[in-house]
């Protein structure tokens, strides 16, 4: 194993409409999910028969009638909110919320590409659904600095033999300590933003449990909704405590860090790796305390209370986790004469190298002041939340530098050199401009010169019209793009077509495992069949002579 396993991701954007005191936000994502919509395939429905919401990873199910109605997200819509992107993905209305599921990916660097592929294809949809009179406008953020917040999930597909106290021990660490280098930054602490300042994370604030079921109120660190969409040998691990990332760095480290925490999860036993030692400097005595605390933590270094009654900080968690790393890799792969560890394939190298590339970011950043901070280009252009704070603060110190009437009024009455306070709304502001996806308001994209980019554009452009080549997202996009008319219902596990030979006139594939139906698999199938049953039929015949 490495770095590479199932992933993918889902976001929600705030939807708004440009210039409106009010609008219904509801009505604002129906129309946004509706845009994106091919009128060839609107017709497909969702197949809710593989989801279940109320299944614990904690070894029970919650009963139907206890959970609250936002948690039955297996409940068919009366109307369709669903859409099957052209790239394999998803498109779908999620309570107030326009959302994005991206296909099914096996490294973390397609999950970055098909993750912002979905910003260009929601981007173009709520163009679609705007008029010259209502321009509907999309935010990749999670907050309204009033209260609400809203997700962006990760999921990673993982062996189901590891125990899941295990995971849920060693993942609250790492999730606790990463928002160092993968907060994506937010002005106002506390869910209303009800003090003035500038936190890591968006997300943090919102949390308010170590571990729990539900995703909508009392959010937990981590998420035990047991839905794998896979094989019985494997679970889905559904993180929701991440931001919505606008650069590609932090969002590649969100996701190959953590695979490769998962990795040492499922391999500790080979290395004989004792995981009470290894979590003895680890287990927080308040993991939902230290969450917070790392958020609005910029000087990166307050301590947090770990159980042993020592005390530890996010940073030194972080070089702990990935020393752990390193040492049950170079016992399962051996080393080269540097000693560095024989990683098996390329992503792994590489995430290895940008996570102790981030550490060194952080540790530089821990020895700065705010002066020095501001001149760090090259670990701004890496650490989102800290190029959003260099704009923040240079906005902040030019507000009262006399520059403007406003600055020279100030410096009259004798304040010229007292920055602006977090609390000014002009920073609010700003924060949101960040967020717009609209390339021609958005801030990140006016920055992008200043930002660190993984892929060109004509490669994400690419990944929202072209689906991955090796997991199942490769038969859904190519069955409703080449058999619309015959495709009835879809789902990441089951794919159901009409079948006239049959007495219920459907037919449904079984794609339990990911990786099954890639395109190695399905193109000769798909190039030599005539219509979607005979596709079916083929795929089945081959799937019984593999046996």
């Amino acid at each position: 194993m490495s770095v590479r396993r199932v992933m993918g991701t889902e976001t929600e954007y705030a939807v708004s409409r440009r210039g409106a005191d009010r609008y219904n936000p509801v009505r604002l994502s129906f129309d946004v999910v509706a845009a994106a919509a091919d009128p060839a395939t609107a017709h497909i429905r969702w197949d809710y028969r593989g989801e279940d919401p109320v299944n614990d990873a904690r070894g029970h199910r919650l009963p139907r009638a206890a959970a609250r109605p936002d948690m039955l997200t297996d409940e068919p819509q009366l109307q369709i909110v669903n859409v099957i992107a052209p790239n394999g993905g998803r498109v779908y209305v999620d309570h107030a919320h326009p959302e994005y599921s991206s296909p099914e990916t096996t490294d973390p660097f397609d999950a970055v590409r098909y993750d912002h592929a979905g910003d260009l294809i929601m981007a173009e949809a709520a163009r679609r659904a705007s008029t010259a009179d209502a321009v509907i406008e999309l935010h990749r953020n999670n907050v309204d600095g009033k209260g609400a917040s809203w997700g962006t999930h990760e999921n990673y597909m993982m062996d189901r033999a590891v125990p899941f106290d295990r995971v849920t021990a060693l993942m609250t660490a790492h999730l606790v300590s990463r928002q160092i280098y993968t907060g994506s930054g937010r002005v106002g602490l506390g869910e209303r933003g009800e003090q003035a300042g500038f936190q890591l994370s968006q997300r943090a604030d919102y949390i308010h449990m170590r571990v729990g079921l539900q995703t909508t109120f009392d959010r937990p660190i981590i998420n035990t909704r047991d839905e794998s969409h896979s094989t019985a040998d494997h679970r889905r691990l559904h993180v929701i405590v991440g931001d919505a990332n606008r650069m590609d760095v932090p969002q590649l480290l969100k996701l190959g860090t953590t695979s490769m925490i998962l990795w040492l999860l499922e391999h500790l036993d080979e290395s004989g790796t004792d995981f009470d030692s290894l979590m003895d400097g680890l287990m927080l005595a308040d993991p939902v305390e230290a969450l917070h605390t790392v958020s609005r933590d910029l000087t990166l270094s307050a301590p947090l209370a770990l159980e042993s009654g020592r005390c530890t900080d996010a940073w030194n968690m972080q070089v702990l986790l990935r020393g752990a790393v390193y040492r049950l890799a170079a016992a399962v792969y051996g080393t080269d004469n540097r000693g560095e560890p024989l990683w098996p394939d390329k992503s792994t190298a590489r995430v290895m190298a940008m996570w102790g590339q981030a550490l060194a970011d952080v540790a530089a950043m821990r020895h700065a002041g705010d002066d020095a901070r501001l001149t760090m280009r090259d670990e701004a252009s890496r650490i989102e939340w800290l190029l959003k704070w260099q704009l923040m603060e240079r906005y902040r110190r030019k507000r009262h530098a006399g520059g403007s009437s406003a600055g020279a009024a100030d410096a009259r009455s004798g304040m010229a050199g007292v920055a602006a306070g977090w609390d000014d709304p002009r920073l609010a502001a700003l924060d949101l401009a960040w967020a717009v996806l609209d390339p021609g308001t958005s801030l990140t994209e006016r920055l992008s010169a200043s930002i660190t980019h993984l892929d060109g554009r004509e490669r994400v452009e690419q990944a929202a019209t072209e689906p991955p080549s090796d997991t199942r997202a490769w038969l859904r996009a190519m069955l409703v793009r080449r058999y619309p008319e015959q495709t009835v219902a879809a789902s990441w596990s089951q794919l159901t077509v009409r079948d006239a030979s049959l007495p219920s006139g459907l037919r449904t594939l079984d794609c339990t495992d990911p990786l099954a139906y890639n395109r190695d698999r399905c193109e000769q199938a798909v190039e030599e069949s005539c219509d979607a049953a005979g596709l079916f039929g083929a795929l089945c015949a081959d799937a019984r002579n593999t046996r």
